[in-house]
């Protein structure tokens, strides 16, 4: 085993390829249980878009020994809540338990994710299910305007560019040996890390983990890489009018780096000056507290795997439209011209190491961390590293970031909602 002062975790991989990451709080009697497997949407095959949705809604509908009813009345007999969620990367199943029925309940759990059979009649219930949450999503000015500009930025058969939740036609096409040959091939110990944190020493976290898992054993799944996007010849505008819609959606993006980037620092300060820090940044502080444009207005990073990408998002008055993109372009060119401010710099940096420890104060924000450290090998001692890696960006490494991608010439320009001007 390996162990780190700090937060001092525990990381420990079973023979069979399985990673245990282990941390003992002894706040509460319980247990979070956060298992996360390499079994993102990024893996789904050609033409069969939302395949790994379509298999997180139906994972834990019946195993070899338990019928759906039974694996609810087992969670719902110890006041457990079984989550599972899918993103680009991973799918995650998480629960907190107490932690006399630790080992139950991570029994069980080892059954759901080892031994799916994904019955027939519970595969069409979820395809109903996903089929609404689709026409939802269709009938959403901010999800449609999101999903147009991933795959602006990123074509439609880029992983980051195909709909993660599939389309209409791809997710009544998918089959249940379809749902079975996925779990075949994405679920295996070597593609799977589960991170125990409460009131649960180490070595017994370990040793339960080894008496469920320790008997799989499978051929480690295939390595996918995700390149980068296509390369961006000039600005690319879209406009999907939704005339029945009172709010327009505006997504505004570009690619951007890999997590594991050096760089990754200064791009993460950055984006905290351009559209997070304090009231929304500088975007919040010009588009909707000084011109009151906008009911919402941000930016997020998302450095993955692959180059992730750097997304713009406001909501505003269909007649503010053009003006609130014009305000987008003018913050953006104007921080890539002159970079931030010694001031700005240095609040975000107070900012984003002190958000950290609020992080930490919750066995399930433990167990996000350590997950989020593992994925992209940060290592166990990522707690301590954090605040001298974002203290060690100068104020011309930040500056560089955003010339690098804030230039509005480039930029991929979404508006859904009941708008149907030209914008440029």
């Amino acid at each position: 085993m390996i162990t780190h002062r700090g937060l001092s975790p525990t990381r420990h991989v079973l023979a069979n390829g399985l990673t245990v990451l282990a941390k003992e709080t002894r706040t509460t009697p319980a247990v979070t249980i956060y298992a996360g497997f390499h079994a993102g949407t990024a893996y789904d095959p050609p033409a069969c878009d939302g395949l790994a949705f379509f298999v997180s809604k139906t994972l834990d509908r019946g195993t070899a020994s338990r019928t759906a009813d039974q694996i609810a009345e087992e969670l719902d007999s110890r006041g457990v809540t079984l989550s599972i969620s899918v993103n680009r990367h991973a799918m995650w199943l998480v629960c907190t338990c107490l932690t006399e029925d630790f080992d139950h309940v991570l029994s069980l759990m080892g059954d759901i994710a080892m031994q799916p059979v994904f019955p027939a009649a519970e595969v069409e219930t979820r395809r109903g299910e996903i089929v609404t949450l689709l026409r939802q999503d269709q009938d959403n000015p901010a999800t449609v305007a999101m999903e147009t500009l991933m795959r602006t930025l990123y074509g439609e058969t880029h992983p980051y560019g195909r709909r993660m939740r599939g389309t209409l036609e791809s997710v009544e096409r998918m089959t249940r040996n379809d749902l079975q040959q996925f779990h075949a091939r994405r679920f295996a110990p070597q593609a799977m890390s589960i991170a125990l944190v409460g009131d649960l020493a180490p070595d017994r976290a370990v040793a339960v983990t080894e008496s469920v898992f320790g008997g799989w054993q499978k051929a480690p799944p295939e390595d996918v890489v995700v390149n980068g996007a296509p390369p961006a010849n000039g600005r690319r505008v879209q406009v999907l009018p939704m005339m029945n819609k009172a709010q327009a959606d505006v997504a505004y993006g570009f690619t951007t780096i890999r997590r594991q980037d050096p760089q990754y620092y200064a791009y993460w300060l950055m984006n905290n000056i351009l559209g997070q820090y304090a009231l929304g940044g500088r975007l919040g502080d010009s588009i909707r507290e000084r011109q009151g444009m906008a009911y919402y207005t941000f930016s997020s990073l998302d450095a993955s795997l692959g180059p992730g990408p750097l997304i713009v998002r406001a909501g505003v008055s269909p007649a503010n439209v053009e003006r609130a993109v014009a305000s987008i372009d003018e913050e953006l060119a104007k921080l890539a011209a002159e970079g931030p401010t010694d001031r700005e710099l240095a609040e975000s940096k107070q900012y984003l190491t002190g958000s950290m420890p609020r992080t930490l104060e919750t066995n399930a924000g433990i167990a996000t961390f350590l997950q989020t450290a593992e994925l992209f090998g940060l290592g166990l001692d990522y707690d301590l590293r954090q605040a001298s890696l974002l203290g060690e960006v100068t104020l011309e490494q930040v500056h560089a970031a955003a010339r690098a991608v804030l230039d509005p010439a480039r930029a991929a320009v979404v508006v859904a909602g009941p708008y149907s001007g030209s914008l440029q």
